[in-house]
């Protein structure tokens, strides 16, 4: 990818609809609430969308074809990505490419989806997930009856405790503090306070994974609008510019809920420290690791925060689970981390939500858990993708 493309892209709209469980609207609905609000923030029209980049297609979604048809798009461009969590990166990279390359001038980045309507599909007995690759999308193994996602986290952990000796307690840090951030947001779902308690004496869901170790299930939409970074400055925001890209990794050595190398059936285990190809995006923005501000990832379970800050060399190998005590990435903290709540407390909308908050951040539009003088945000996941953003 060419750092020629740095830049080229802003985000000038962000919009959502209401989070929360067995919604009464449809996937389309809710994309429709969240479109009009995105619209309404970058003060365009619907005319002006010319391309669409899905992240997440019929059954948890819906698919491009009827998203136009049912608001009237007419669409130059389309990417929509598989139906799996993973795809944030994919589907908000080449919507900047489109733009960068000329295939559309304003891209919607739409994500619709009713995971309450839809679970039956991810794990147990009817998990199309799982079953339509024989098992182990995420790791897990039906051979032992595991088809759930959380399966392939659980083993990853496992492996990552006898490793570099880490406990529950110290992983418990992790959805402690999302929740700390969620209760600044009042539109995250889980409003009470966490303890360590709370934690711990919670049921287990797949050992070493608690119930608060685990994503919520829920049903909502983001919509992300971008355009070129010449227009964006004569828009209605604050234009955040993608400046740093990177896409996911893999082969032998990844795994898709690990650090290279930690995979269930991977051996040996090595340690493993940040490669070249993982600082590209930090090269493409001309920049170094500490000029991040803020950290957003993925957080379907508590397990990919600590994988995802040692694959970008925030601690070293093995060091997260006791470099995340102390309040460090709750707020206040020297690295906040996914300041909305994320997945583990504010909704469940495989990552867009943190991608909006990173633009109202950097906007300064975050009320109280507004990092100060946000000014460079990362978004990276234990795959090895990342985003960066800038104002």
């Amino acid at each position: 990818m060419s750092g020629s493309i740095s830049g080229k892209a802003a985000i000038v709209g962000i919009g959502q609809s209401a989070f929360g469980r067995f919604l009464p609207d449809s996937q389309l609905g809710l994309g429709a609430q969240a479109l009009r609000a995105a619209l309404d923030d970058a003060g365009l029209q619907r005319s002006d969308i010319d391309g669409l980049s899905l992240h997440m297609g019929w059954p948890l979604g819906a698919d491009y074809d009827r998203m136009a048809e049912v608001y009237g798009l007419e669409v130059n461009y389309v990417n929509q990505a598989w139906t799996h969590g993973r795809f944030v990166t994919s589907a908000l990279q080449h919507a900047a490419m489109a733009i960068a390359t000329g295939m559309a001038t304003v891209v919607a980045c739409i994500t619709a989806i009713c995971f309450t309507r839809e679970r039956h599909i991810l794990g147990g007995p009817g998990d199309q997930e799982g079953m339509r690759e024989q098992g182990a999308t995420h790791g897990e193994n039906p051979v032992f009856g595991l088809t759930s996602p959380a399966a392939g986290a659980a083993f990853a952990m496992q492996r990552y405790m006898a490793l570099h000796g880490a406990t529950s307690a110290e992983l418990a840090a992790v959805p402690i503090a999302l929740r700390q951030h969620a209760r600044l947001n009042p539109q995250a779902l889980m409003q009470k306070p966490l303890t360590l308690e709370d934690h711990q004496s919670a049921r287990m869901i797949v050992d070493p994974l608690r119930l608060f170790d685990c994503s919520l299930v829920t049903d909502g939409a983001v919509v992300v609008l971008l355009t070129g970074a010449d227009r964006a400055r004569d828009l209605r925001r604050l234009p955040v510019r993608i400046t740093g890209m990177q896409g996911i990794r893999s082969g032998r050595d990844e795994f898709i809920f690990a650090p290279p190398n930690l995979g269930i059936n991977q051996q040996p285990t090595a340690r493993v420290t940040p490669r070249e190809r993982d600082l590209v995006a930090y090269r493409m923005a001309g920049l170094d690791r500490d000029a991040i501000q803020g950290f957003y990832t993925y957080d379907a379970f508590s397990p990919l925060v600590l994988f995802a800050l040692e694959r970008f060399g925030f601690c070293g190998p093995g060091e997260a689970a006791r470099w995340v005590q102390g309040g460090r990435i709750a707020p206040g903290g020297e690295l906040p981390v996914n300041t909305s709540g994320g997945l583990l407390s504010e909704a469940h909308v495989c990552g867009w939500n943190s991608i909006a908050e990173m633009v109202r951040q950097l906007r300064g539009e975050a009320g109280p858990r507004q990092i100060p003088d946000a000014r460079c945000l990362q978004w990276g996941t234990c795959w090895g993708d990342s985003v960066i953003l800038q104002r």
